[in-house]
């Protein structure tokens, strides 16, 4: 039996592989369905026990599709290279984060599938 290289371990979907735009937009449209508000975040460093990271612009209040959300983490990661991404999904009913997944790690070689 073969363990996993040791590797911090983020939110949601951090187990897996890298998401395809695809896989991506799949996630960001069940954010839509539940009537979640999504936002982007990044972080440099994150320790895996830290909820706060930075948040890309304001949270997406009139986005209508998981194209400008992927738009906007696509912008992020320009600018961010270096940095650990996540989509979050805002409740507007109950004031608070309620899902959330990590759409890039640097370093990882299959950046390019974003």
């Amino acid at each position: 039996m073969k363990t996993l290289p040791k590797e911090r371990r983020y939110e949601t979907l951090s187990y897996l592989p890298p998401l395809t735009d695809q896989q991506i937009v799949k996630q960001i449209q069940y954010l839509f369905e539940q009537g979640y508000i999504p936002a982007v975040e990044f972080e440099e460093n994150p320790k895996p026990d830290d909820h706060y990271w930075t948040l890309w612009k304001l949270p997406l209040f009139k986005a209508n599709s998981p194209q400008e959300v992927l738009t906007e983490v696509r912008e992020c990661r320009s600018e961010y290279p270096n940095c650990y991404i996540r989509v979050i999904g805002f409740d507007n009913i109950k004031q608070c984060q309620t899902m959330s997944f990590i759409v890039h790690k640097p370093g990882s070689n299959t950046n390019s599938r974003y």
